[in-house]
């Protein structure tokens, strides 16, 4: 028999092939809909990694509000993807439709500052502790815009990240280590720049490693996830970051957290929640309720040194920056999201039923005997296909299994449950009740049943 993961790898592969064909046979709206998607869209999806789910075709949203969503065939679902993060407060929440409509008649975009900017500031400096702040369309942006200021106030062009990184579509985060060795990811398209020249990159929670890195001096900021959370979940070990923040300032280079995803942490993110103590942040995705906005902010002393840097240059474009930053619509929208939506209450919910889920996991982890774990950081549950938590990005890479993946968020999808595609995520909102957890375990010990060996069947 062949297993894999503690899986029956023959009752896998049959239980995906019967999955695919129930999807197909339960979808025929969004089968027609993107046949005729794919006569004038690249790809046939409006962008190319819509087709990387475990779908046959893609699946169409027509509405979505709460923790739930409703497809072109009327079927609906509990969302635990919740647009990977995109929508963590739950799809259209309340407060932040009421802004958006009071906004659709007062204009989108100006080029100048609204009624919601000093307020959204001041509430930003609250929460994250950091004083001064600018805006961004995307958390991508937002972390290209950091990483130009920070080596302009710093003198130094090399940026630090961690092995198995996710920060958007910044390029020069794309490299990782292959066999110990800085290597740029082939999977990143039309690249011509050797990015390996001003990119360093280190395992997470290895000390020594980033010691090293940094005593060469010309690092302007180390770029990091206080938790990664794209390669799979990898947890900081105890002390990690005391340690590193001190050989980080030691070495004259800035700590820049992007809690896009961590801010399922709590009300102020990982790094306020723990007690770090960061140069600059970066959240994006979640911050105004889904509508495409990101924020960044500077330490006081930062905040000069970056002033001096643009006061200092020519006059001209900085690079920094686009026509619809900080626009008036998504101003609206975030300022009724942190203060209405993003709240202590909101949070003490999710955190109660991602625990909840956690440990459902893990109870029927261990009843099948898999050798799997579960990892929560607040509002954020991830189960990996490996017996103990990674401690870098190699060892959660190497516990990643696509087919195995696709296989168990089909299974759930047919019935109703959407999980992050990729990896194995789930987020909870503050939609999201106790029964629906109940009912993702109760599928996802069904999925798991179907899989394990036949007791008293061989193991080769």
């Amino acid at each position: 028999m062949n297993t894999r993961a503690g899986l029956d790898w023959q009752r896998v592969q049959a239980l995906a092939g019967a999955e695919r064909s129930s999807y197909i046979a339960r979808n025929p709206e969004s089968a027609r809909l993107a046949g005729e998607a794919a006569q004038h869209l690249l790809f046939g999806v409006p962008m190319h990694w819509m087709n990387d789910w475990s779908t046959p075709f893609a699946l169409t949203v027509r509405e979505a509000s709460g923790a739930r969503f409703r497809d072109a065939d009327g079927h609906e679902y509990v969302d635990f993807c919740l647009g990977d993060t995109g929508a963590m407060f739950g799809h259209a929440p309340q407060p932040v439709a009421q802004a958006i409509a009071r906004q659709s008649t007062r204009g989108y975009t100006a080029m100048l500052p609204s009624e919601d900017a000093g307020p959204v500031a001041a509430e930003l400096s609250r929460r994250f502790g950091l004083p001064c702040w600018q805006f961004a369309l995307s958390a991508s942006d937002a972390n290209r815009f950091v990483l130009r200021w920070l080596r302009a106030a710093t003198g130094r062009s090399k940026v630090l990240v961690f092995n198995g990184c996710y920060h958007g579509t910044v390029d020069d985060v794309f490299v990782d280590l292959v066999d110990g060795v800085p290597t740029q990811r082939d999977s990143l398209l039309g690249q011509v720049h050797k990015l390996t020249d001003h990119t360093v990159v280190v395992e997470f929670n290895d000390l020594p490693a980033l010691e090293a890195a940094l005593k060469q001096g010309d690092i302007a900021c180390v770029l990091a996830e206080p938790v990664m959370t794209n390669v799979g979940m990898v947890l900081p070990q105890e002390g990690f970051w005391e340690a590193a923040q001190q050989l980080i300032k030691q070495h004259g280079a800035l700590l820049v957290i992007d809690e896009t995803h961590t801010i399922s942490s709590g009300p102020g993110g990982y790094a306020r929640a723990n007690g770090m103590q960061p140069d600059a942040l970066v959240v994006g995705k979640p911050i105004s309720g889904g509508i495409p906005c990101a924020v960044y902010g500077f330490t006081e002393e930062l905040a000069r040194r970056v002033e001096h840097a643009k006061r200092s240059a020519p006059p001209g474009h900085s690079g920094i920056g686009t026509t619809l930053s900080a626009n008036m619509f998504a101003m609206a929208a975030m300022r009724a999201n942190l203060e209405e939506v993003m709240t202590e209450a909101a949070y003490q919910h999710m955190f109660a039923l991602a625990a909840q889920l956690a440990n459902g996991l893990r109870e029927i982890i261990a009843r099948h005997q898999l050798p799997w774990c579960v990892t929560q950081i607040g509002a954020r549950t991830e189960f990996q296909f490996t017996p103990s938590a990674p401690r870098n990005g190699t060892e959660a890479q190497a516990a990643m299994d696509s087919e195995l993946e696709q296989a168990i968020h089909l299974y759930l999808l047919n019935r109703g449950l959407l999980i992050t595609p990729f990896h194995n995520m789930l987020l909870v909102c503050p939609q999201t009740r106790a029964e629906d957890v109940q009912q993702l375990l109760a599928a996802f010990e069904d999925c798991v049943r179907s899989s394990v060996p036949v007791p008293g069947s061989c193991r080769f």
